[in-house]
């Protein structure tokens, strides 16, 4: 998530002696870093730092601590001497938590805008808004934002035991909460409702909101429940979900990475059967 110190802005510093922070993807989502004996670092520069590099595109995102922060993707994948590019996902856990949550919205704004070069509606090529974060088509002044992509997640707990399920993207032996994206009309209930009635058949009762997180993979929201068995029998779908079963806390499969939310409610599962 982004830092409680982050500003976000859409219009650059005047200051352009500011040293600033860049945040550089290249076209397939990953991050320039570089290693120092400090940790794991990222450009650093008033003003873009590889002259013989052009950028596709630039954003503005605000400041952190006061420090002006910049996107920017390249449009190749062989990083400047001293330098190499990582996936975002491989970076979570390692690279310093604020700056993870600002990558995390690079990623996503920079996917945005690449996305709405031209209008949806009349294919006239967009325009940037200065005084907002939009894309505005001057022919017939559509106005596209950046959209998130709401997805719940459920924890479903049974007589000291937790619903884990596969489906077939999972690595093999690793299981998880259930999970869908919100339709059309739904609300987040409905559509908590409605996902485990489908993948799993059965019926739930006692929702609780548990948590939010940003997913920039490429602009999910994803919005954890918890919830108690209310009713009927195991079947799963057979197409999202290929595996299902009731896991105690001691007898637990292979889960899912610790970035994740589904960790975060199975983890938090695990603490309040041991108390």
């Amino acid at each position: 998530m982004l830092p409680d110190d982050f500003q976000p802005a859409i219009l650059p510093p005047t200051d352009i002696e500011q040293p600033a922070r860049w945040f550089v993807f290249s076209t397939n989502g990953e991050l320039l870093i570089r290693f120092a004996e400090q940790g794991l670092e990222l450009p650093l520069a008033s003003i873009w730092p590889f002259a013989k590099w052009p950028t596709v595109r630039r954003l503005y995102l605000g400041t952190l601590h006061g420090q002006p922060c910049y996107a920017a993707e390249v449009d190749q994948f062989d990083a400047p001497p001293g330098w190499i590019f990582e996936g975002l996902r491989a970076l979570w856990t390692r690279l310093d938590e604020a700056l993870i949550g600002i990558a995390g919205q690079a990623l996503q704004l920079l996917e945005w805008d690449r996305s709405h070069q031209f209008c949806g509606r009349c294919g006239v090529p967009t325009e940037r808004r200065s005084a907002e974060r939009a894309r505005r088509c001057p022919a017939c002044e559509w106005t596209v934002y950046p959209r998130l992509s709401p997805v719940i997640m459920v924890r479903i707990a049974h007589e000291g035991r937790i619903l884990l399920a596969r489906a077939p993207r999972f690595a093999p032996g690793v299981y998880s909460v259930l999970a869908g994206f919100v339709e059309a009309g739904e609300t987040l209930e409905q559509t908590l409702h409605r996902e485990v009635a489908e993948e799993v058949g059965l019926r739930v009762q006692n929702l609780r909101y548990f948590a939010s997180q940003s997913w920039p993979f490429p602009h999910s929201l994803m919005i954890a429940f918890t919830a108690d068995y209310a009713g009927g029998e195991l079947q799963v779908d057979g197409r999202e979900i290929i595996e299902a079963d009731w896991f105690a806390p001691d007898d637990l499969p292979g889960l899912p990475s610790p970035m994740s939310m589904a960790w975060r409610l199975i983890q938090d599962f695990m603490t309040r059967e041991a108390d």
